[in-house]
């Protein structure tokens, strides 16, 4: 599934994005939401000549106001993630890029002060992950995706600082929604 697809519920979902934004109510995009909302907002999603994609966890480089999200809490933007995407997209105008990576340069991405791209997921659980690889095995063949045994196996290293992020992150954006 692409945010470039044709189908028709594609299409719906970009011109959807008008209600949250327009009323500036929270909006949260991972992975084909991140990709959603860059269309909605003009910009660019594409796949890489090359036809590399990320299928495992990647390192991502957070910038400054980035790590400005959960300083309160003393919680840093996480630097390895977990990625299941062939696509990435360009930075919208106007918006402001949070995090980068190597294979794809736009990883992160705020848009005023309710919405906010992610081409990673946080939301991933170890049964998730055994799901996707098991499942979609044809992914790991492709270049760039890691080994399906270093998925899980990454997951133990990584998951927690992950999900110590987004767990400070959420309450402290939602929170920040109830006073604008």
């Amino acid at each position: 599934m692409s945010a470039n697809d044709s189908e028709k519920y594609i299409r719906e979902e970009i011109a959807w994005l008008s209600k949250p934004l327009g009323e500036n109510k929270p909006y949260l995009g991972i992975c084909l939401g991140a990709q959603l909302l860059t269309r909605h907002l003009g910009s660019k999603v594409y796949k890489l000549e090359n036809g590399a994609i990320e299928a495992g966890y990647y390192p991502i480089i957070p910038l400054p106001q980035a790590q400005e999200l959960t300083s309160e809490e003393n919680i840093l933007f996480p630097e390895m993630v977990y990625q299941w995407h062939s696509e990435g997209c360009d930075l919208p105008y106007g918006a402001t890029l949070l995090a980068e990576g190597l294979t794809f340069p736009v990883q992160a991405y705020q848009y005023g002060s309710h919405a906010f791209a992610i081409q990673f997921h946080p939301e991933v659980t170890y049964m998730t992950i055994d799901r996707w690889t098991r499942l979609g095995g044809e992914r790991l063949r492709m270049p760039g995706a890691k080994p399906s045994s270093e998925h899980l196996s990454d997951w133990h290293l990584y998951d927690q600082n992950v999900a110590q992020w987004i767990k400070a992150f959420l309450p402290r954006w939602l929170n920040n929604e109830d006073s604008s």
